[in-house]
Formats: C-alpha cells, structure tokens, sequence
C-alpha cells in the first residue's frame, strides 16, 4: 500500500493543489478524473518528484520508503521515489535519437547499474510485451504515435517500479490507435500492476478502475468504486461533470 498524505504545490501564488490524500493498494487501478486545470496531472508529477510538493508525504507500507516534503528531502531520497514510480507521458517522451531498444534500456543500464547483456534482453521481452518486438531497431519517427507510447509502456515497465502512473496516455493519440494503448494498460491491470491514470478515457474507468476520483480546484471532490461515482454520485460537482463528459 502506498499511502499519500496533505500534498499541496503552489506555482508562486497559484494554489494548484490543496491537501491531496489517497491510499493507493497494491494491485489496484486508480483512476483520476477532472476537469482541465484541476491538479491532476500536478499530483500525478508529485508522486514520482517530477513536481515537488511544498508538504505533504509519500509513504510506502513495506518500509521501503517515506519522503516527507515539509523536511526538503535530499536528492537521494527524490532518486528512489522516481525509481518506485514509473511515468507514462501524455506526448511519449522518447528519446529521438535512440532506437525503440535503446530507449528502453538506458534507464536499466543508467540508473540502475544493470550491464548492457541483461537489459537488452529485458527490453526485448518488454517490447514482444506491448506487442512490439518486431519494432527493436526502429526510431520514435518511424513509429505511429500508439506504437510511440506502448514504447512508453515498456519504458516505465523497464525499471520494475512499484507503481505506473499514466498521465493521459491517449488523448495525443489518433481515435484509432487509442485501443491498442488501452488494450495494453487492461493487460498490465490485470497481471496486478499498481497503477494511477489520469485519463478522460470513460470506459476505460467504468471497466477497470477499482477505485475512481474527482479532483477539482486542488481538491479530492469524492472518492469511490467506478460503480459508486458513475452510477451514485453523492456530490453535484460529481454529477455536473459527468454529465459533461459522459456520452
């Protein structure tokens, strides 16, 4: 379990997030929803330290880790959070001059120290994974923007982190192609990845999240199963935006 306490960020005087708390469990898909403007993709940011929080903390069950934000932790302490977190990004993020392999196993060999033997043949099984092993040798330009983020997948995959967060992944994406990401994400659901998603991807919340949540001006609006927030919404900020988003 992976517990989130009173996260709040501030870029100068815009309060972006006000207090965020969510227990995340293992295994478990958790969906964030919202509208534009939110906090979302700021919280998704702090939980891996791409964003640091003003306060709050970040703490793992196991013992593993904690990282409390009021203290300034050190850059030792931040390294261990992003490596317990890995980050799928809305616009792929991949290295351009490197190959689908390549981008794959520069976090292994970089980061953690892994030989160049061993992480070739992790990003080999990563990629034949995510349905994409006959793409090894190919450039981001020479993919399709759905290859480019299950490239993405099996990047954040690459460093065995105890957590996935997806920022958006498919909403950069052509309507035809965001089934395949998608269709990758249900796999890694249900082999038990942990995972937090920020999507807009309804269906994909009704089908898979365990546990769904509204934020809204830097706050947790309401919290719930899928069924409970799609089906029996107890706030009206709730109720007002589905009603926008939901067909």
């Amino acid at each position: 379990m992976i517990q989130v306490s009173n996260i709040h960020k501030a870029f100068g005087s815009n309060q972006v997030l006000k207090g965020i708390d969510l227990t995340i469990h293992k295994g478990q898909v958790v969906v964030i929803l919202g509208p534009s403007g939110s906090g979302k993709t700021t919280f998704l940011r702090c939980l891996n330290a791409l964003e640091i929080p003003d306060q709050g903390v970040i703490a793992f069950d196991d013992g593993s880790l904690t990282v409390d934000f009021a203290t300034k932790p050190k850059k030792k302490t931040l390294l261990a959070l992003q490596r317990k977190a890995g980050m799928v990004f809305q616009s792929y993020n991949l290295f351009p001059h490197k190959t689908a392999l390549e981008n794959l196993m520069l976090g292994p060999t970089v980061v953690q120290g892994q030989s160049k033997a061993q992480a070739r043949e992790q990003a080999l099984a990563l990629l034949e994974k995510v349905g994409l092993s006959d793409k090894a040798d190919l450039y981001p330009f020479q993919l399709s923007g759905g290859q480019q983020q299950r490239v993405g997948i099996a990047r954040a995959l690459a460093i065995e982190p105890s957590l996935l967060l997806f920022d958006e992944p498919t909403s950069a994406l052509d309507p035809e192609l965001v089934q395949d990401v998608l269709g990758t994400m249900k796999q890694l659901a249900s082999e038990g990845w942990t995972m937090v998603v920020v999507t807009h991807e309804i269906n994909f919340a009704r089908d898979v999240a365990d546990h769904v949540v509204l934020i809204e001006d830097g706050v947790v609006v309401e919290e719930g199963s899928a069924q409970q927030l799609f089906e029996d919404s107890k706030h009206p900020r709730t109720q007002a935006f589905l009603q926008r988003i939901v067909q």
